[in-house]
């Protein structure tokens, strides 16, 4: 393992668990100094792979302003954030005329306000220090406009947009923000999914397989490295192949 990020603070929401976790485990390997804030850190204390683990809901504007205080005061200013967090309705999933709003606004707060919320707080020190990498999470599903799941699709479009707009502005100053965009990958909430679903997912992606974690945290970790330095604004599917651009 390379030492990329030797020096660099890196902070990932949502690294409690799944892509999250793999990502900050990539991190930490490499030599970043890892923030994590989740709902759940347990499992990041216990592995050590953090050298900030707090506890607290991501969609709630104090308690992330805290956080990124805490980091700035403890690990320093962040150089790298991964803006990991968000979900879907999962079990309130389903057709779009029977769903409610409040889900609605549930979905969009955890899968595209946190990442604006979590860039708006990092983004003026980057911009002021002249370096900075921001990874958004979106979803393929956001291209492939799967059925029932249409309030997760535009907040994970909306991310796309987002991801765009802000590399524009920051470009000059030497900050890149990019998206990655996962398909079917092994996490807890892929556990609950029936075989037949399963099958269906593995039926529709070319690769022939669901992939793991870690293969998002690779290409998370290659968009935040200098390697990627003349890269920005781009969206990448990590997904087998199941949506080609």
């Amino acid at each position: 393992m390379s030492e990329r990020f030797n020096g660099k603070v890196v902070v990932v929401t949502g690294g409690g668990q799944g892509i999250g976790a793999a990502a900050a485990r990539r991190f930490a390997a490499e030599g970043a100094r890892v923030a994590v804030l989740d709902l759940d850190v347990e499992e990041a204390r216990r592995e050590g792979r953090a050298a900030l683990a707090a506890e607290g809901d991501c969609t709630v504007p104090e308690v992330m302003e805290e956080f990124f205080a805490r980091v700035e005061s403890s690990l320093g200013p962040p150089d790298v954030l991964f803006n990991n967090v968000g979900q879907s309705a999962r079990e309130r999933s389903g057709p779009f005329a029977e769903s409610d709003e409040a889900t609605w606004r549930f979905v969009l707060e955890v899968s595209l306000l946190t990442a604006m919320r979590a860039s708006r707080l990092a983004a003026p020190g980057m911009r002021a220090r002249g370096y900075g990498r921001i990874v958004n999470m979106s979803s393929d599903a956001a291209f492939a406009g799967d059925a029932g799941l249409a309030d997760y699709a535009a907040a994970k479009m909306g991310v796309v947009g987002f991801t765009r707009s802000l590399a524009r502005e920051l470009a000059p100053a030497g900050v890149t923000v990019n998206a990655v965009c996962p398909g079917a990958i092994r996490t807890r909430a892929h556990e609950r999914l029936t075989p037949a679903i399963l099958q269906r997912i593995v039926a529709q992606t070319p690769a022939g397989f669901v992939g793991e974690p870690d293969d998002v945290a690779a290409a998370v970790a290659f968009l935040a490295s200098e390697e990627a330095r003349f890269i920005t604004g781009q969206t990448l599917l990590i997904d087998g192949g199941r949506w080609m651009v």
